[in-house]
């Protein structure tokens, strides 16, 4: 049986002597992953297709559970992520997160569009705060949920200063009413901008301590580690 998907590559490894193993991110199954055969060998037409970050259609033939890619059809390669050591990893990062945050046979149309539209601006802006727009969606769309109200949800008292984020709940509240870990106000504000709210404050420094905290709501949320996010971090 063939199929057609329009997918991300989130993953590579080496497979015998010619061959590849990817892992794809697609709109309508999920992460599978599928062997490009023949794709290490010189001038062959598919490599681009087992690429890290390629984007394209491609045609998977399916037999006994096992996947082979037949053709694929070029959307965007995103081929300014490798000019750019900074962009690099923060694309790394976010396929990192997806292929932690994804299984097989999920509809993940929205995260795919996502996961695109994030590395293109990661390609053209701020890979730092494209990445940090992508983990909100991506922890969204997983049932975990990153909320930053204007005001304490316990007390009402509007968010400033010193205040906490609650692992459980993923949500802010005042120092005096919260439970959870300590947060600075550039930390809340970073995160209501990649929630898409207007905020004031240090862009990078904000950004690089949303992604830290992200980072520990990720990993207590889904028991399971990033690896390429915390060098991305401290290259920031």
């Amino acid at each position: 049986m063939e199929f057609k998907t329009d997918a991300l590559v989130l993953r590579t490894a080496d497979y015998g002597e010619n061959d590849k193993m990817i892992t794809l991110l697609t709109a309508d199954r999920g992460k599978i992953s599928a062997a490009a055969k023949g794709v290490r060998k010189a001038g062959a037409k598919l490599s681009f297709a087992a690429q890290p970050f390629c984007f394209a259609e491609y045609v998977l033939a399916e037999k006994s559970g096992r996947r082979t890619v037949i053709s694929a059809s070029l959307h965007d390669g995103f081929f300014g992520l490798r000019e750019d050591i900074g962009a690099f990893y923060a694309a790394s990062s976010l396929c990192e997160i997806c292929d932690k945050i994804l299984f097989e046979e999920i509809e993940s149309g929205e995260l795919l569009v996502s996961a695109a539209g994030s590395l293109r601006r990661m390609c053209d802006a701020s890979p730092v705060f494209a990445l940090l727009g992508f983990f909100l969606c991506a922890l969204k769309a997983a049932g975990y949920p990153v909320r930053a109200a204007e005001t304490c949800p316990v007390c009402g008292k509007r968010l400033a200063g010193r205040m906490r984020f609650d692992m459980e709940s993923g949500s802010f509240c005042c120092d005096g009413c919260g439970k959870g870990v300590p947060a600075s106000e550039v930390t809340y504000l970073a995160i209501r901008r990649g929630l898409g709210e207007r905020a004031e404050g240090d862009l990078l420094d904000g950004e690089k301590r949303a992604l830290r905290l992200l980072n520990s709501y990720f990993t207590y949320q889904t028991d399971s580690e990033l690896s390429t996010l915390p060098e991305y971090v401290r290259m920031l």
